[in-house]
């Protein structure tokens, strides 16, 4: 936008560290996905340690000049005011619908779109990269012999290792089929091999049993206070001696009584 072209680079800095540094949410501005902020996120990266470390920006110490400097980034259209809607499509996750508000001003509670890219550098270099790889792939015949050698080895060795991990998988497979029949429950080679683990996580341990998964024990426990509790024990006395009886705390039970009782029985002998 010409606005940002016309900003002061004390401004520019600040557009440029906080498009780094906040953690954007996407929306749907006229079929458009754009990122957008809320303000009180702002506000509270312009206060964090690492704006003070940043030279050739306006100071801040609190909350007011925070909210002084975003209203002057957001004079120059680095970011506009929205109104944030419901989903833009059937799913709830979908983005949110955001359209432009005309009065423009800086507010904690407010939703902010981003109207700013930020640093190119990263895009343009790799750019740059995908035509250079593109170009040396084309180029392969006029490279020189060693160097065709040694990409030829260096396929040669990525074809290797996919090999042996296919080889491993299906190894591991037999062996654990025939373990299961001889002594069951079986065991796996490399049980980790294909867990969302490190490279050398996925080797250790060499072997494993396969037992099935423990039930945690406060699983355990709640059922267990579970059946107590449904049960009170009623004390009741007979010819000098008492007798424990365990009542039932159902619903039809629970009119008589809740826990434990005592009984009176005259004796007999008296």
């Amino acid at each position: 936008m010409e606005q940002q072209l016309k900003a002061p680079p004390e401004i520019k800095n600040v557009a440029q560290f906080l498009r780094s540094t906040l953690k954007a949410r996407v929306g749907a501005l006229n079929g458009k996905r754009l990122d957008y902020f809320k303000g009180k996120s702002a506000i509270k990266a312009l206060q964090s340690p690492a704006y003070q470390k940043l030279k050739d920006v306006p100071p801040v110490t609190n909350e007011t000049q925070a909210v002084t400097v975003l209203q002057a980034v957001n004079a120059f259209a680095f970011f506009l005011r929205v109104q944030r809607g419901g989903p833009s499509g059937s799913s709830s996750s979908s983005p949110k619908n955001l359209q432009i508000i005309q009065e423009q001003m800086f507010a904690a509670d407010e939703y902010y779109a981003w109207f700013f890219e930020g640093s190119q550098w990263t895009t343009y270099a790799g750019g740059i990269l995908m035509v250079a790889i593109m170009l040396a792939g084309v180029m392969f015949p006029l490279w020189p012999p060693i160097m065709r050698l040694g990409v030829w080895y260096l396929s040669i060795g990525m074809l290797g290792l996919i090999g042996l991990f296919f080889a491993i998988a299906i190894v591991r497979l037999i062996f654990y089929v025939i373990t299961v029949v001889v002594a069951s429950p079986g065991i796996w080679i490399f049980p980790k091999l294909f867990a969302d683990v490190g490279f050398v996580e996925s080797f250790i341990p060499l072997w494993e049993w396969d037992l099935p998964k423990k039930k945690s024990k406060k699983k355990k426990g709640e059922k267990t206070d579970k059946k107590g509790k449904g049960k009170a024990t009623a004390v009741s006395t007979n010819g000098g001696g008492a007798f424990i009886e365990e009542v039932d705390e159902s619903a039809d039970s629970r009119p008589h009584s809740r826990s434990a009782r005592v009984e009176e029985v005259e004796d007999e002998d008296a």
